[in-house]
């Protein structure tokens, strides 16, 4: 296995081509961890004599560190898929550990090793705990082989940082496919001007969706590009949307923002479909006794800010990846340039 995140170049994103997507400035990174307190870390497993491309993404609210659970909130825009501890984020409106995205066949190790994690880490004994992984289909491009391990989950959660975040062929996207081309990780955020302060929201989207990309107001197609579309003929594909904000909201306002997140999907030309698992969830950066209620005109703001920063998030996924070529004759191409020139 090699892990090759560290290594992959800088990529480019659709702001370095001159085209913006809706009118809120990003923040210093384009990133969820613009959001103060949100670190990411990837861990990427490539072997392509055995045909494995996947790996894991950690998001970890440093808060945690401190709080036993910060706010969040949770929205199923299509439930084909397995999100580890959701019903939980749901019913309590909290998350308690950071969240993990992976592979399908890895989700379960993955939780496993995230409750390993916490338990190695625990100052007292824990007796319980809600690990929260979620999952995209890459068996199209990867091998069905389970080859996420406990090492691999542990570099991802102790290696997170702030700063810039890698996007595309990385982490638990490294396998995926998205709107007929290679995709995968893609990250973006927008401040949000509320009555008294600026606040930020940050998204992170692990891009594997079925639909037909939508970009500058034009539908572009691999087969439109001479191309031909991967996936299976079946549509299947998921998509999971994380958004982070810097303002101890309520549970029900924070499932409401995590909804844009999925509303955002469409924008770019999801088609979720039936065999889709499309999911958003938004937590606060900050734990609090006593969340803020935001106001109608407050509220629109960030919804506008969680959708632009999606719409964008997923073409820089695109743009970030990389084609990939398996040894058995499966192809997923990475969007050319070129459409944006």
């Amino acid at each position: 296995m090699v892990d090759f995140a560290e290594q992959q170049p800088i990529a480019h994103r659709l702001r370095d081509f001159g085209h913006l997507v809706g009118r809120l400035e990003p923040g210093t990174h384009n990133a969820i961890t613009d959001v103060a307190g949100v670190l990411v870390g990837q861990t990427t497993l490539l072997d392509q004599e055995k045909g494995v491309y996947s790996g894991v993404t950690a998001i970890v609210p440093t808060a945690l560190s401190e709080a036993r659970t910060v706010p969040a909130g949770f929205n199923v825009g299509n439930g084909y898929g397995k999100f580890v501890g959701a019903t939980q984020v749901m019913e309590l409106g909290e998350l308690e550990t950071p969240i993990l995205l992976t592979s399908t066949l890895s989700t379960f190790r993955v939780a496993d090793s995230l409750l390993s994690w916490i338990i190695d880490r625990a100052s007292e004994p824990v007796r319980s705990v809600n690990p929260v992984v979620g999952e995209v289909n890459d068996s199209w491009l990867s091998s069905v082989e389970r080859p996420v391990t406990t090492e691999h989950v542990y570099a991802a959660l102790d290696g997170a940082q702030g700063g810039a975040v890698a996007m595309g062929n990385v982490g638990g996207g490294t396998g995926a496919i998205a709107l007929g081309f290679k995709a995968g990780i893609g990250t973006a955020s927008r401040k949000v001007a509320l009555r008294d302060r600026q606040a930020t929201v940050g998204v992170l989207v692990q891009a594997n969706m079925s639909g037909d990309l939508r970009l500058l107001g034009s539908t572009i197609t691999p087969e439109s590009l001479g191309f031909r579309r991967p996936g299976y003929v079946a549509e299947r594909g998921s998509c999971v949307v994380v958004i982070a904000v810097d303002v101890a909201c309520s549970a029900l306002q924070l499932s409401r923002i995590a909804a844009r997140g999925v509303f955002g999907l469409g924008q770019v030309g999801a088609a979720f479909s039936h065999g889709s698992g499309d999911y958003g969830l938004a937590f606060s950066s900050e734990a609090s006794e006593t969340p803020r209620t935001l106001d109608p005109g407050e509220l629109d703001g960030v919804f506008a800010a969680v959708m632009e920063s999606v719409e964008e998030a997923v073409i820089d996924a695109l743009l970030a990846a990389r084609t990939v070529r398996t040894l058995s004759g499966r192809e997923a191409i990475a969007l050319p340039h070129e459409v944006l020139r």
